[in-house]
């Protein structure tokens, strides 16, 4: 009864076929009893994907968890394609798979500061150095004092880029688009306040990346994480044959009140369908965008955070030193702070959201988590605490909904399932 009066009174829902139906689990997930867990763990984990796939929101969700090194659930449910609310296309549904690759969308800014990191930690850039040095340009009107660190904590006063200057066929010339952030006015002096940097930062750390090292960073992705951990895709959008691989991107649930609207606008340049019409535009796709377009699968998204989670390292390959991923993953300041932008408390890493006790996207009890947030409902992170790493992926695009409830009781249920370090819950 309640999702009937939910889909009459909110429209834009897909439809919802039986989740065995059109659910895909990968062969090597290991047994509950491996990790610590019980299978009736990994049945109410799993049991809260499938919930909120119901609601109608979410074309297609992919789940990977990993605990202790080993992989207990990687699943994907729904379409890909063809299963739009505003128009069904019988013809073109495809069935979503453990290979679709999903866009990361704003957890792709924890990639570039991986990247960043790297170039630092080689001693090839500091944290603290002025990007005005790198760049004069970017020094205009009073951002001379901006410094790497501002940028990889949203605290340089920058965090829009103006709506009517964003230009899909310009996205393309870094030249151009540069040009246009350095002429950005800043709304708050550096290091002042967290104001969350939707776009902008990643284009000015990518352009660090390419003076300091002479490699574009999508270069520097594929010769440094993408190749070395045998991924098949994760990278800044995709080549051209490989478009139609992707999910397509689906507007659901009811329009956002016109304030949330305003903020949209703000922040990202517009509003909630121009912003699902560009994630599915293949100007977009085909574009380097450091802060938002890092396409990969769950398991490589997954596996990604676990490297970090097991400092720096994964299966023998070194990316980052223990060091570094520490300093990372550490609060740059002593308290939360409200964003001004999000209008959450939230604690910021060098380019990480991080967890707390008690309010966190990772559920309760997750101080030492860290991740990131992907408009509007993707999410990945690793809790050392647990030893886990988790990418929960998705294509639909609600902005606020009571069923928001339910995305946040899977991150609630994952939490409250697996066990901490020491624990076992046979």
């Amino acid at each position: 009864m309640i999702r009937r009066s939910a889909q009459k009174i909110f429209p834009r829902r897909i439809r919802v076929f039986p989740a065995e139906e059109v659910t895909s689990r990968a062969e090597d997930e290991v047994a509950a009893r491996e990790v610590g867990m019980r299978d009736e763990d990994i049945a109410a984990i799993w049991r809260s994907v499938t919930s909120l796939y119901r609601v109608g929101l979410h074309p297609a969700m992919a789940l990977c968890v990993r605990v202790r090194g080993k992989v207990v659930i990687d699943r994907v449910i729904g379409h890909s394609r063809g299963n739009d609310p505003r128009q069904f296309d019988t013809a073109g549904l495809k069935r979503a798979t453990l290979q679709t690759p999903f866009n990361l969308f704003s957890a792709s800014k924890a990639v570039t500061a991986v990247l960043t990191l790297m170039v630092i930690e080689r001693g090839l850039l500091g944290l603290d150095d002025k990007v005005s040095d790198w760049i004069p340009e970017f020094g205009r009107n009073g951002k001379e004092k901006v410094t790497v660190r501002h940028i990889l904590t949203h605290r340089a006063g920058i965090p829009w880029i103006p709506g009517d200057s964003i230009d899909l066929d310009a996205l393309g010339d870094n030249k151009q688009v540069m040009n246009l952030i350095c002429d950005l006015k800043p709304i708050s002096n550096p290091g002042q306040e967290a104001a969350y940097h939707a776009l902008s930062g990643g284009f000015v750390l990518g352009e660090l990346i390419r003076l300091a090292t002479g490699r574009t960073i999508e270069t520097m992705l594929y010769e440094e994480v993408r190749k070395p951990l045998g991924f098949c895709n994760f990278g800044f959008g995709v080549p051209r044959p490989r478009l139609s691989q992707v999910a397509m991107e689906s507007f659901t649930g009811p329009d956002p009140p016109r304030a949330l609207n305003r903020m949209l606008k703000r922040a990202l340049g517009m509003e909630m369908q121009g912003l699902v019409d560009l994630a599915n535009d293949e100007r977009f796709l085909l574009s380097v965008v450091p802060a938002g377009n890092v396409v990969g699968t769950a398991r490589e998204a997954n596996t990604f955070f676990e490297m970090l989670r097991m400092g720096g390292a994964f299966q023998g390959t070194r990316i980052l030193s223990p060091e570094t991923v520490a300093m990372a993953v550490n609060r740059q300041r002593s308290r939360h702070e409200f964003d001004r932008i999000i209008k959450l408390p939230i604690r910021y890493g060098l380019g990480f959201m991080l967890g707390s006790e008690h309010l966190s996207f990772y559920g309760r009890s997750t101080k030492r988590a860290f991740g990131h947030l992907g408009f509007t409902n993707v999410l990945v992170w690793a809790d050392p605490e647990r030893e886990m790493s988790v990418a929960f992926l998705n294509s639909g695009k609600p902005f606020v909904t009571p069923e928001v409830l339910l995305w946040l009781n899977v991150m609630r249920v994952i939490s409250g399932r697996v066990p901490k370090s020491g624990r076992s819950r046979n």
